[in-house]
């Protein structure tokens, strides 16, 4: 059977590695740390992961925490309205139920698992942090090389795709903490979701329930605009300042949010993580300094921002991807026509997060606006953007254009009408008056915008 080398231990690289194996493949995986560092290790990110990849780790039995880690099955939106005496208040808030729950899995808990899974089976696991100059020896020695490791030199093989990268500095400032403690929600009690907090002008500020090396927990995740108020981690290096500050901010512009924060305490000293980085598509085709090539995988070739929760989503799609794509190759050879089909195959699902990624970074166009208003109103639409999570490609249908939100909005809002007169409600002149509510918030968010 053919030998394929995985450089990378994360969602993609494992999942990936796990799957080839179950098919025979003889495969080497290559990873800067052990199970055991990883799973002591800091956290790596917030990884909720939707139905569809939920999925994709299904058919592969890698479902291992499924029965452990909290179902989510909603995704609410709020946005923060201008200043006022005791902070920010709401002027957007909702929620919408998911089709299919959704769940995030400590990645450390994850990946330590699945590497062990992966040697268990027989696979061959290498503790070394590879450089240009280890694959160009090691390309020789295998049919596929994969480069599934997002960070380091290796990333330097792939050149960035300037036409499809809009962004070359950072857009957003991140800050997670994972943390006990955090109070029950009274909006909707006994419905696990992920809460989206829209602060205009400030950034992004997410939680999100987990399951975590200490068991359920909730992670908070702040999204700075670089230079605002938020944008207030760098330089901090002790975990108890790191959360002290994320709880300032969520009092001062997410003061509904701190209220159930009050007690919280960190899951574990390693349960903080900071950073930056430029949203970046690269080139699928790396080419070794002699003459050998390698695949780019996931955010190795499609780095989005989190600010849309795609990452783990995005990993597990490609990992399905690629693997459909070796499969087919049989005998073959991996030459670059092949790796470029692939990642093109990969790419039909991959833009619609690109593109839905990079329009939430940009302050929002008043039909976003009025449409995310609409969901207040409307449990519809609060449905359909909510589910717009699991598969993003939905958003070309309503999202993106003003003439077709306009029309989603009034085929919502007729709708809405033909229920209550179904229902026995002759006077539908109320729905009037749903609708000039729901220009209120939308009227308070475009004047703080």
């Amino acid at each position: 059977m053919r030998k394929i080398l995985i450089v990378g231990a994360g969602q993609s690289g494992l999942q990936l590695a796990l799957g080839l194996q179950s098919q025979g493949y003889e495969l080497t995986l290559m990873s800067n740390r052990t199970a055991d560092e990883i799973r002591g290790g800091r956290v790596m990110s917030t990884q909720c992961m939707f139905h569809t990849a939920l999925d994709h780790e299904r058919a592969l039995e890698l479902n291992f925490w499924e029965e452990r880690a909290p179902r989510i099955e909603g995704l609410g939106v709020s946005v923060a309205g201008p200043p006022a005496p005791g902070g920010h208040p709401r002027v957007i808030d909702w929620v919408g139920r998911l089709d299919g729950h959704a769940q995030s899995v400590d990645q450390r808990i994850k990946m330590a698992g699945w590497m062990e899974t992966f040697e268990q089976r027989g696979g061959q696991v290498v503790i070394h942090g590879a450089a240009v100059s280890d694959l160009d020896v090691l390309a020789r020695k295998y049919d596929l090389v994969l480069v599934a490791a997002g960070k380091g030199e290796l990333v330097s093989l792939f050149g960035r795709d300037a036409a499809r990268s809009p962004y070359d500095t950072p857009r957003r400032a991140l800050a997670v903490a994972y943390v006990h403690g955090l109070g029950p929600r009274p909006e909707h009690p006994g419905l696990d979701a992920v809460r989206c907090n829209l602060v205009p002008g400030v950034g992004e500020f997410f939680v999100m329930p987990a399951l975590t090396t200490s068991g359920s927990a909730d992670i908070l995740f702040w999204e700075a605009v670089p230079g605002g108020p938020a944008d207030a981690f760098q330089g901090v290096t002790d975990p108890s300042e790191h959360l002290e500050r994320v709880l300032e901010l969520m009092e001062y512009f997410t003061p509904w949010e701190y209220a159930r924060a009050t007690k919280v305490e960190l899951t574990d000293p390693g349960g903080t993580l900071s950073g930056r980085y430029a949203p970046t598509v690269r080139h699928p085709v790396g080419r070794l300094p002699g003459g050998g090539l390698a695949l780019g995988v996931a955010d190795v070739v499609v780095a989005n921002d989190p600010i849309t929760g795609q990452g783990s989503n995005s990993a597990a799609k490609c990992a399905t991807a690629y693997l459909e794509s070796i499969l087919e190759r049989g005998d073959r050879p991996f030459d670059e026509e092949w790796m470029r089909t692939t990642f093109d195959g990969y790419w039909e699902s991959a833009r619609h997060v690109t593109k839905w990624t990079n329009t939430m970074l940009a302050p929002p166009p008043e039909h976003i606006v009025n449409l995310l208003a609409a969901g207040s109103s409307f449990p519809a639409v609060a449905r359909r953007v909510a589910n717009g999570f699991d598969d993003p490609s939905d958003f070309e249908n309503f999202f993106y254009e003003p003439e077709k939100t306009a029309a989603y909005l009034d085929e919502v809002r007729e709708a809405a009408e033909a229920a209550q007169v179904s229902a026995g409600f002759d006077d539908v002149a109320g729905t009037d008056g749903e609708a000039e509510a729901d220009d209120q918030p939308a009227e308070a968010v475009r004047s703080f915008r």
